[in-house]
């Protein structure tokens, strides 16, 4: 019989990588685990990528719902992209979770980058 530590399970840390990626919910334990400093790199490229998911995803909205409340006339327009964006985020989370299912690595051209850049060397 092994003689090993339960949390060192890899099925249980990639459960807890798709805690992180669960759209909305997920940013509270990614910003907490970027708060501690503490983690695998798997974990805290998880954070960092969930935390500035959440955030692109919240800032655009504000600013697509106040767009829409701005103008009368481009209001189905502007409610319409905020309504595809969302989707897009939700759609996104949900791709990053089959690449971890797949045990592939977390990476999305555009957004890692700027998340390593904004998120990694502030809170590393």
């Amino acid at each position: 019989m092994k003689n090993s530590e339960p949390l060192e399970n890899r099925d249980i840390e990639r459960l807890e990588l798709f805690v992180l990626l669960t759209p909305v919910v997920g940013f509270f334990p990614a910003l907490w685990t970027l708060y501690r400093r503490k983690g695998r790199p798997e974990e805290q490229a998880a954070s960092r990528l969930a935390v500035t998911l959440a955030l692109t995803w919240v800032l655009g909205t504000i600013l697509l719902q106040a767009g829409s409340n701005v103008e009368e006339i481009g209001r189905l327009p502007l409610l319409l992209t905020t309504s595809l964006f969302s989707t897009s985020y939700f759609i996104v989370s949900l791709a990053l979770m089959v690449r971890i299912w797949k045990r592939q690595p977390l990476w999305l051209p555009g957004i890692s980058q700027v998340a390593e850049k904004l998120l990694g060397k502030h809170l590393s």
